[in-house]
C-alpha cells in the first residue's frame, strides 16, 4: 500500500507540472470531435469465459517426469481441466481514464482442485495534453519488437513462446509518454520514463526488495523505421541497455530485431553433482526476425533468439544426469532427498521457458483456406539449436460466431536423451480451448 500511495502521489505531481508546462491555450477545439465524444459511452466492459481441457502424454523415462512423479504412478497420461474468466474494462472521463484486466482460473488436475484470481493490469491514466500521457498502477509496458521473445523488455514478465499473444501480468509502475511529431525524415520522437518500485507486496517477485528503480525508452520514427533505445537501472536488478528496430522492406515483408546488454549478470552453471555456481559477467542477448505475407494470405514468422543469460549444453547434461543418479538412488535405497534437491534446483534453472542459449522460432498461418470463413490453421515450431531438440505445434482456430472462438492444438516434443525437449515430462500435449466473448 505504501508503494501505491508513493506512485499515485508522484503521478499527480507530474500531472500538475504538465498542466503548467502545456497551457490550455495551445488546444485547438473541433466541434465535430466534441460531438463524437459526447455520443461515446464513458465506460466499457467485456472479456470472455473459457473452457480448456488438456491431455498430457507422459514420458516416463524423462528427467522432469522423474522429478514430478517419482513417488506416484499416474500412468501414461494425465488430464487437466481449466475454467477461466477474463474481465477487462475502462472508464474515461475527460482527460482521466481507469483501465483494468483480471483473470480468474479454476483448475482440476492430478493434484486436485486449485483456483486463483490475478489482476493482470489495473491503472489510472491521465492525459493533461495531447502530447503527454501519465499512467500509474499495474501495467504491461510491451517493450520490444520480437514476436516470441523480447530480450529488451526489461520491466515485463517474459512471454510464453508457445503462445506469445496471450495477455501478460504487469508490474506496478509510474510511467509517462511524451510524443512530438516533426516535419522531417525524423517524423516522431517519443520519450517514456518509468519509475519502478520493488517493495514488500509491490513487485516483490521482480528482484531485490526495498529499492526504487528507473527505466526509460526513447523512440524514433526515422525514414519509416521504428527505433528504440532502452535503459534500466536500479538495485533490484543490474543495469541493462537495449536497442530494437522494425522496418517494412515491402508492404508484405517486415524485418525486426533487438539487442540487449546486461551488465554484471550472475551467470549460473551446473556441475555433475547438481551444484550451482555463479560468476558475474556482462552478457548480450539478441533477436532477429522477419514477418512475410504471401499473396494467398499465408503469414510466415521466423525469429532467431540468442539468450545470453541461458545455460550451456554442458550445464543441461550435468543437470539431467544428476536427476538420473538421484532417481536411481531413490529406487535402490528409498532416499528421496536428492530428488527433492533436484526439484528445487530445476526451479532455479530449467523450469522457465527456453532456458538455454540459442533458438529458432517458426510459425506459418493461413487465413481462411479453401474459402472456409473464420478458419485459420497454423503450425509453430521452436528448435533448440544447442541440442537439436524441438517442439512442433499444429493448430486449428475457428470462429463460427463473432463472439465464439474454438482452438484445437497439439504440441509434440522431440529430442534425444539429455536434451531440453527430450527430457520434458510429457511427449505430447493436446488442448481444446473454447472462448465465449461478451
Amino acid at each position: 500500500m505504501r508503494g501505491i500511495l508513493i506512485l499515485m502521489g508522484v503521478s499527480i505531481w507530474v500531472w500538475i507540472l504538465s498542466l503548467q508546462a502545456f497551457p490550455q491555450s495551445e488546444y485547438e477545439f473541433d466541434l465535430s470531435e466534441i460531438e463524437k465524444e459526447i455520443e461515446k459511452k464513458p465506460y466499457s466492459i467485456g472479456g470472455f469465459l473459457e473452457f480448456e481441457p488438456i491431455l498430457f502424454g507422459l514420458d516416463q523415462d524423462a528427467a522432469l517426469y522423474r522429478l514430478n512423479f517419482f513417488d506416484r504412478d499416474e500412468g501414461s497420461t494425465v488430464e487437466q481441466y481449466n475454467l477461466g474468466l477474463r474481465l477487462e474494462g475502462s472508464y474515461q472521463e475527460d482527460r482521466v481514464g481507469i483501465y483494468f484486466r483480471t483473470d480468474s482460473l479454476l483448475r482440476y488436475d492430478y493434484l486436485g482442485w486449485d483456483w486463483e484470481i490475478d489482476l493482470l493490469e489495473g491503472y489510472l491514466s491521465m492525459k493533461p495534453n495531447p502530447s503527454l500521457t501519465v499512467d500509474v498502477g499495474k501495467k504491461v509496458t510491451k517493450w520490444g519488437k520480437g514476436y516470441a521473445w523480447n530480450p529488451v523488455s526489461f520491466i515485463d514478465r517474459p512471454k510464453d513462446p508457445e503462445d506469445p499473444q496471450e495477455a501478460l501480468e504487469g508490474f506496478y509502475v509510474l510511467t509517462a509518454d511524451l510524443i512530438k511529431s516533426l516535419e522531417s525524415p525524423l517524423k516522431t520522437v517519443a520519450f517514456t520514463p518509468v519509475i519502478f518500485p520493488v517493495l514488500k507486496d509491490l513487485n516483490e517477485d521482480f528482484g531485490e526488495r526495498d529499492h526504487i528503480n528507473f527505466a526509460a525508452k526513447l523512440y524514433f520514427l526515422l525514414w519509416d523505421t521504428d527505433l528504440d533505445l532502452l535503459f534500466f537501472t536500479g538495485e533490484s536488478r543490474t543495469t541493462r541497455y537495449g536497442f530494437d528496430f522494425a522496418r517494412n522492406l515491402k508492404t508484405n515483408f517486415e524485418v525486426h530485431g533487438e539487442l540487449a546488454l546486461i551488465t554484471d549478470f550472475e551467470r549460473k552453471s551446473v556441475d555433475s553433482q547438481g551444484s550451482l555456481s555463479t560468476r558475474e559477467s556482462d552478457v548480450l542477448s539478441a533477436l532477429l526476425g522477419i514477418r512475410y505475407l504471401t499473396t494467398n494470405e499465408i503469414t510466415f514468422i521466423v525469429e532467431y533468439y540468442h539468450n545470453g543469460t541461458g545455460f550451456t549444453e554442458d550445464d543441461a547434461k550435468n543437470f539431467y544426469r544428476f536427476v538420473d543418479r538421484a532417481y536411481y538412488t531413490f529406487l535402490v535405497t528409498g532416499d528421496s532427498l536428492p530428488l527433492l534437491r533436484g526439484e528445487q534446483l530445476v526451479k532455479e534453472t530449467f523450469a522457465r521457458a527456453n532456458p538455454m542459449r540459442d533458438y529458432i522460432y517458426f510459425r506459418a498461418s493461413m487465413k481462411e483456406p479453401f474459402g472456409i470463413l473464420y478458419f485459420t490453421p497454423a503450425v509453430t515450431s521452436i528448435v533448440n539449436l544447442n541440442d537439436q531438440s524441438f517442439t512442433l505445434i499444429p493448430e486449428l482456430l475457428y470462429s463460427p460466431k463473432t463472439n465464439l472462438e474454438i482452438r484445437f492444438r497439439g504440441a509434440f516434443l522431440a529430442g534425444t536423451k539429455n536434451t531440453e525437449y527430450g527430457e520434458k515430462k510429457n511427449d505430447y500435449r493436446l488442448e481444446l480451448r473454447v472462448r465465449y466473448f461478451f
